[in-house]
C-alpha cells in the first residue's frame, strides 16, 4: 500500500470514529472518551474525565451550553481559555466538532466578532449546527473541510483554535501552512493537543496508544515547534498541562504570526 493510500485510509478511519461519536450523542449518549484511547464511545450519562472531554471546562462554562455540545466534547483541554479572545474577533476552530469551542468563543468575541467551526464529519457539523440554534449563536458558523485545507480565504481570521485535533491529522505540515494562509499578520494560536515527550519515537507512541485516539498521532515538543517554525510562526510556547499516557502530555500551544 502506498503512503497516500494510508494517508487516505487513516483519515476514513478517524472519520468514522468520530462520526459514531456523534451518532452516540444524537442518540442521547455521550462521545465520553472517543479521544482518550478508548475503543468505546460511551452512551448515558456525562462522566467527567480528568484527561479527555468535558471535565476540563469549568462547570459554569459547561451549564451554559447546550447538553449535547457537552456530551460532543472529545478535547484535551480548553483552548478557549488560553487564546485571549477579544471583542470583535474572527476565530476559527479547526476541527470544532460538536461546537462546544466554538460556542464558548462566541461568547468571548461578542456581535462584533464571528467564529468559525471547520470539520470533516457531516454528523457532528449536524449536532453543532442544532446545538448553534439552541445556545441561540447568531455569530458562528460551521463550514465542512479539512484542517489541511480550509475553507475559508487568506487573511481572514484573527486567532485560530483547536482542541485535541492536530494530533489527527494526516499530514501536519499542510496544517499549520493552512493556519499561517488564514491568519492576519499579528494573528494568534491557543490550541490544546496531546504532545509526546522528544525521547520516544513513533513506535513507542503507538504502543501507548492508537491514532484515533489521540496518541499515536502526535507529535513531540520539538517537532511541534520545528512544524510552526516552518510555517512561519514565532512567540512560539508549548506548555504541558497533564499527562495522558506514559510520556504524553495534553499541551497548551501558542504562537503569532509574524506582522513582516
Amino acid at each position: 500500500m502506498s503512503e497516500s493510500q494510508q494517508a487516505v485510509e487513516l483519515r476514513e478511519t478517524v472519520r468514522t470514529r468520530y462520526a459514531a461519536a456523534a451518532t452516540a450523542v444524537a442518540a442521547g449518549g455521550t462521545a465520553e472518551d472517543c479521544c482518550g484511547g478508548s475503543d468505546r464511545c460511551a452512551t448515558g450519562a456525562i462522566d467527567i474525565d480528568e484527561s479527555f472531554g468535558p471535565g476540563l471546562y469549568a462547570a459554569a462554562d459547561r451549564d451554559r451550553l447546550p447538553l449535547e455540545a457537552v456530551a460532543a466534547s472529545l478535547g484535551c483541554g480548553n483552548p478557549t481559555a488560553v487564546a485571549d479572545l477579544r471583542a470583535g474577533d474572527r476565530v476559527l476552530d479547526l476541527g470544532s466538532g460538536g461546537g462546544i469551542d466554538v460556542l464558548l468563543s462566541a461568547r468571548r468575541v461578542g456581535a462584533t466578532g464571528k467564529v468559525f467551526g471547520v470539520d470533516m464529519t457531516e454528523e457532528m457539523l449536524s449536532i453543532a449546527r442544532a446545538n448553534a440554534a439552541k445556545a441561540g449563536a447568531a455569530n458562528v458558523e460551521f463550514r465542512k473541510g479539512t484542517i489541511e485545507s480550509i475553507p475559508l480565504p487568506a487573511n481572514s481570521i484573527d486567532v485560530v483554535i483547536s482542541n485535541c485535533v492536530i494530533n489527527l491529522s494526516v499530514d501536519k505540515p499542510a496544517v499549520f501552512a493552512e493556519m499561517a494562509r488564514v491568519l492576519v499578520a499579528g494573528g494568534r494560536v491557543g490550541i490544546s493537543d496531546v504532545v509526546a515527550e522528544d525521547d520516544l519515537t513513533p513506535a513507542d507512541r503507538a504502543e501507548r496508544g492508537d491514532y484515533v485516539g489521540c496518541i499515536a498521532g502526535a507529535l513531540s515538543f520539538t517537532e511541534y515547534r520545528n512544524h510552526l517554525e516552518a510555517a512561519g510562526f514565532d512567540a512560539i510556547e508549548i506548555t504541558p498541562t497533564h499527562t495522558v499516557a506514559a510520556g504524553m502530555h495534553a499541551a497548551i500551544v501558542k504562537a503569532v504570526k509574524p506582522i513582516h
